[in-house]
């Protein structure tokens, strides 16, 4: 897939420039370390315009995964979403993906970085997995240890742990793959949180070692006004085996349904499912066709 072309702009600290004259700083400990902090905000194109699902809370978390590594961010939350508004308009997209990245400046140590800059990229991107049910698998690849690395961050350097199990399902003809915490419970998917649907129930695992998904929490939302019941809880491999249907959700995917996991078909049929029906109601919330009150 090819992300930009000669005239894509980017949104670059503080100016607009064409993608393909950026240019890229090959001392930075971004690329050789992987020092660097990331967000996923989608664009969609609704009744009353192009708006930005919950754009403030994104560039919250962005700010927050900086601090986290210790990164500098000195930008304003507010402005960075008017510029946002303003590469769309500049690249001509009403519905698009949107990646921020911040990175660092030149620097060979191992230590926190002085100086960090802004980029702001889209492009038109469909659901990150596609729109049919999934064929999943359980990674031998383990989820980083929440003791050794913040996994409330959005970094760059984590995901390479995501590329690896992720390629791995691909390769064993699987579309994604189910990543486990050390202590060998399910965590999530190599870039999605995990719900199961068991007995008229959504369980899905707890925030020790999963990302803190704006989407998982949205979900959870929805269906605090749908009087669906949502249970945090460590689950286990036999528990998303026997489960009668499961979901993943995320900025990128959106949410979609599971059909299999490790060969094993969920008899339960998609469309009569609790997963169905809060991806129906995120479709309509994201499109701005219905709107919902957060319940506390």
């Amino acid at each position: 897939m090819q992300y930009y072309n000669q005239d894509t702009y980017i949104y670059l600290d503080g100016n607009f420039v064409k993608a393909t004259d950026a240019g890229i700083d090959l001392f930075g400990q971004s690329l050789h370390y992987g020092y660097g902090a990331f967000e996923g905000l989608r664009a969609y194109s609704t009744h009353h315009g192009t708006r930005i699902f919950k754009a403030e809370e994104h560039f919250a978390r962005l700010q927050r995964s900086c601090q986290a590594i210790d990164l500098p961010y000195h930008w304003n939350v507010p402005v960075l979403i008017e510029k946002s508004y303003a590469l769309l308009e500049a690249n001509n997209l009403r519905s698009a993906y949107i990646r921020p990245l911040v990175f660092s400046g030149s620097n060979m140590h191992l230590t926190s970085a002085k100086d960090a800059h802004i980029m702001i990229a889209a492009w038109e991107w469909g659901p990150y997995l596609g729109q049919n049910l999934l064929r999943v698998c359980t990674s031998e690849i383990q989820r980083p240890n929440p003791k050794s690395f913040r996994i409330e961050a959005k970094v760059s350097g984590q995901y390479i742990n995501a590329i690896l199990a992720s390629s791995d399902a691909i390769k064993q003809g699987f579309d994604e793959a189910l990543m486990l915490s050390q202590d060998g419970y399910i965590a999530q998917a190599s870039s999605e949180n995990l719900f199961i649907e068991k007995d008229f129930k959504l369980y899905t695992p707890p925030l020790d070692h999963v990302f803190p998904g704006i989407t998982r929490q949205t979900v959870m939302e929805l269906c605090k006004n749908l009087n669906i019941e949502v249970v945090e809880k460590k689950l286990t491999v036999q528990d998303v085996h026997e489960a009668d249907s499961a979901f993943l959700c995320g900025t990128a995917a959106e949410i979609i349904g599971i059909k299999e996991v490790d060969g094993i078909t969920y008899r339960e049929d998609w469309e009569h499912t609790i997963g169905a029906s809060v991806q129906r109601k995120y479709k309509k919330l994201v499109l701005e066709e219905e709107n919902y009150e957060v319940i506390i």
